[in-house]
């Protein structure tokens, strides 16, 4: 906690009669207060709120803000967040700023189940970027002056065309970009060798020659997204006239070749795990499937998986000594190169500040400061946050470890080739609809690829019937 005290000091004055007179105040008061009754003396812990101006006493410091704001950072962020905010103090001595130390998801909970004039929620506070509009539709977030911001901190050569515009809601910034993510891929080297895989080129998924050569989690929405971008399948659209469409309610005969040959690829891969008898497209058991045959020595060689899987990563590959990182591309399905989203996280300004510009000044500050590119590899180590308007290049002649720099290069590379993620709320609903199709498979036993779609356009024409 920083809180600078000012205390009150007399100006000199340059006509020495008023020194006199000043001089006899003083004495008369001194004889009063000896008698008693006084008011004791302000302490440390007493701010003394003096005016500027010609009549004041102790003008603001030269960064001018002496809002009071308290900023959300979760447990590994405290250190980087609290330089962040004493850099901030440093220009502005004047100006109160107090860390909430909470996890971004459990700060958002509270907003959820008790609102945004909790005391416990900060006024600065992080943000994934799929919460926009539901914290938009509750009122929960102040505009942010991105455009002003960017400005000031550098680096986007389009700032709309990078995550920034996805905050952007009716015409205003809710948050500030904060980190990019994406998917990658992880390479298991020693179970390469072992299997003879060639890793120089990219390895397309219909020709694996062992159903453990490549690790896919298709049942889970997150990662199914990227075949359907591969192929260009919107499982969730919004017209120009906020109506919405999902290519997975038209006919297969109807479907387009590349959108037929998609759906093939993941029916196909299913089909392999379940004549295998994995356990992979168990929702319960898939993810200990998955990471047992991707361990050194198991028959695992690529896997998709989010930067953040980096450390678990790790450990099953030899202490990362049989681990390589790659960008998406990697991994082709039907000849089409995977592709993610531009996932990624914002910064907020809680919406009961909005009207108190002081307050406003100071949150803006405290963003510009904690995504200050100087301190970006700082960040990186702080919080794994990887910023959009900061240079490759930057992180990789920096002093992190060779596996950051890896992790970092994959995430650019895969990012840069990736549409932006669906925002609005709606797009929720798709989670469990491609999940819920894809799982029952396992009991259906689709016989053809017709079949297996047949479930899938099942579940999506319920999805779209409910949006009606």
């Amino acid at each position: 906690m920083h809180r600078i005290e000012r205390g009150i000091r007399l100006k000199k004055s340059k006509v020495s009669i008023v020194l006199a007179l000043l001089l006899a105040f003083a004495l008369v008061l001194s004889a009063c207060t000896q008698e008693g009754d006084t008011e004791p003396a302000a302490t440390d812990d007493t701010a003394v709120d003096t005016p500027a101006g010609d009549d004041g006493e102790n003008p603001p410091a030269e960064g001018g803000l002496t809002g009071e704001i308290t900023v959300q950072a979760e447990e590994g962020w405290m250190e980087y967040y609290q330089a962040a905010v004493d850099r901030v103090i440093a220009n502005n001595p004047d100006a109160k700023i107090t860390l909430i130390e909470s996890g971004a998801f459990d700060m958002l909970d509270v907003i959820d189940n008790t609102g945004v004039t909790n005391p416990d929620v900060a006024d600065v506070f992080a943000i994934p970027a799929d919460r926009i509009y539901g914290l938009s539709e509750n009122d929960a977030l102040a505009a942010v002056d991105s455009t002003k911001l960017a400005a000031e901190i550098g680096g986007w050569d389009n700032f709309d065309d990078g995550i920034g515009g996805n905050f952007n809601v009716d015409g205003e910034y809710l948050a500030f970009p904060y980190n990019i993510e994406t998917l990658i891929v992880f390479a298991n080297t020693a179970n390469a060798e072992a299997a003879g895989v060639d890793m120089t080129n990219a390895v397309e998924v219909n020709d694996i020659q062992t159903p453990n050569e490549v690790l896919l989690p298709l049942f889970d929405t997150w990662y199914g997204v990227a075949v359907a971008n591969a192929a260009e399948i919107e499982f969730l659209g919004k017209n120009d006239d906020g109506s919405f469409f999902s290519d997975m309610t038209a006919e297969w005969a109807e479907l387009p070749a590349e959108k037929q040959d998609a759906i093939t690829a993941v029916y196909e891969y299913w089909k392999k795990h379940n004549e295998a008898g994995s356990s992979l497209f168990d929702e319960e058991a898939g993810w200990g499937y998955i990471d047992d045959a991707f361990t050194s020595g198991n028959d695992g060689v690529f896997r998709l998986g989010g930067p953040w899987e980096t450390g678990a990563i790790q450990e099953q590959t030899n202490g990362g000594a049989d681990m390589e990182i790659l960008p998406i591309s990697s991994l082709t399905v039907a000849g089409k190169p995977l592709v993610h989203w531009q996932g990624g996280w914002g910064i907020g300004l809680n919406a009961r500040i909005e009207g108190d510009q002081e307050k406003m000044d100071l949150g803006h500050a405290v963003i510009k400061e904690i995504v200050n590119p100087e301190y970006a590899v700082d960040l990186f180590k702080a919080t794994g946050k990887i910023l959009e308007n900061v240079e490759p290049d930057v992180y990789a002649s920096s002093d992190l470890d060779e596996t950051d720099k890896r992790v970092i290069a994959a995430v650019f590379e895969s990012y840069e080739q990736a549409p932006a993620r669906p925002l609005f709320s709606e797009w929720g609903q798709v989670w469990d609809t491609w999940k819920n199709a894809v799982l029952s498979w396992e009991s259906q036993k689709p016989a053809t690829v017709e079949d297996a779609y047949a479930q899938i356009k099942a579940s999506f024409d319920a999805m779209m019937a409910n949006m009606q």
